[in-house]
């Protein structure tokens, strides 16, 4: 883009960017403050901890230690600091001291930890780490120092609490594969179900239609492919977030659109982030979006589909119900965006000025959408292979999280049900 930006008369005419569950700020914002920031992924998806109160708390005051409660306002107030990082004090991580510039070494360790292609975890290792863990999670854990096995590693920390104590997830705890699926919180099939494409892009059929090369071979995932300076097959560019003023100025100058995109199951790259990154970010002239994202949207099968906010050329949806693969896990509202929003230019949840110079949203806001929370479904899957059988916790036990979240989260006023 910035060589597109660069020329006067480009050899095409760009209209829109689209990132989807982009990785725009720095590690630890993009995947470790989302884990428990405002408890997001937790309080989406309470299933992870049990719906247990205490267990909550804990991480909330960790969450706080580990300087993850950012706030966000609109328009944003000031610009929103590096968060740092914290590492375990009580073990080595190797490859996070390698790169001494950023998060990026340790966030592509776990990415191919938890890729969808492979997800065997050592034996070996598992039984170390599952040696740590006292059956009484609380016991010996303050509410005012980090827990020196995990430092600020939170996503870690709530992903093993869940394959420890939390049932469908606990039912890999004497597994050799890996029973959390960070794409799509919901999905706790074990093996996971297998979702690697080549097989089909492989096929000779699909390259002739294609026109694909025979000689070279379709791969879900591969290494940093210019070069590999430091070793570890890791990008040594700086996070988007340090230039994304500059692209974002660039692109209001060419008339660019800019959007961004998140699956509310994400665990891994959840939408928290790319709320942060938007807040952070100065387009046409002012920092962030001035009125929080919550108009909702619906596919065509006029379904529920997600929460929207344009302002600026710049939007922002949110997808219910979809994970890191948003067109598998949601393909109508998925078709639904792309014509609508990628390729048309429906104004659903645009900030503008009616006749009477007045800001309004068009498709109106919800209140119970204006917050940091879209509460996720009730139901976890989970089988060998295949989502063969649902677990929903007990009725007593999820209106009990909600009483006790109502109030917890007061100020916050964080929605105890879905729309």
């Amino acid at each position: 883009m910035k060589a597109y930006f660069g020329m006067k008369n480009p050899p095409v005419k760009i209209t829109k960017i689209a990132i989807g569950d982009g990785s725009i700020t720095s590690g630890q914002v993009f995947e470790l403050l989302p884990a428990v920031t405002n408890l997001s992924v937790i309080q989406t998806y309470p299933q992870i901890i049990g719906y247990d109160q205490e267990v909550y708390k804990y991480f909330k005051a960790q969450s706080k230690l580990c300087h993850y409660d950012v706030n966000l306002t609109y328009p944003q107030n000031g610009v929103i600091p590096p968060v740092p990082l914290v590492l375990p004090s009580q073990r080595d991580v190797p490859f996070l001291l390698e790169n001494s510039v950023s998060y990026r070494g340790f966030v592509t360790k776990v990415s191919q930890k938890h890729s969808l292609q492979e997800r065997t975890v050592e034996k070996h290792k598992r039984e170390q780490n599952l040696a740590v863990w006292k059956r009484d999670f609380l016991t010996g854990r303050r509410l005012d120092a980090l827990d020196p096995w995990y430092g600020c590693l939170l996503l870690d920390m709530f992903i093993d609490y869940a394959i420890n104590y939390t049932y469908p997830w606990s039912l890999s705890q004497d597994s050799d594969t890996f029973g959390f699926d960070v794409y799509d919180v919901t999905d706790a099939t074990n093996p996971q179900i297998n979702q690697d494409a080549s097989v089909f892009l492989n096929d000779p059929r699909v390259r002739s239609a294609l026109h694909a090369p025979k000689s070279k071979s379709w791969a879900q995932n591969f290494d940093f492919v210019f070069g590999n300076p430091d070793g570890n097959n890791v990008d040594p560019s700086t996070e988007p977030m340090n230039f994304f003023t500059e692209l974002a100025t660039n692109a209001t100058s060419r008339g660019v659109g800019v959007i961004l995109y998140s699956g509310n199951n994400d665990a891994l790259i959840a939408h928290r982030s790319t709320e942060i990154a938007i807040q952070n970010t100065t387009f046409g002239g002012i920092q962030g979006f001035t009125v929080k994202p919550s108009t909702p949207w619906y596919n065509d099968a006029r379904k529920f589909a997600g929460i929207i906010r344009q302002e600026r050329n710049w939007t922002y949806v949110l997808f219910d119900g979809a994970g890191h693969l948003v067109p598998g896990d949601r393909p109508q509202s998925a078709f639904t965006f792309l014509r609508e929003f990628v390729l048309g230019n429906n104004q659903t949840g645009a900030v503008v000025k009616n006749a009477k110079g007045q800001v309004v949203v068009v498709g109106g806001t919800n209140a119970t959408l204006a917050t940091d929370i879209l509460p996720g479904s009730d139901e976890i899957y989970y089988g060998a292979g295949t989502k063969a059988s649902t677990y929903v916790f007990p009725q007593a036990t999820r209106a009990a999280w909600k009483s006790f979240i109502r109030t917890e989260t007061a100020t916050s006023s964080v929605p105890t049900k879905r729309p």
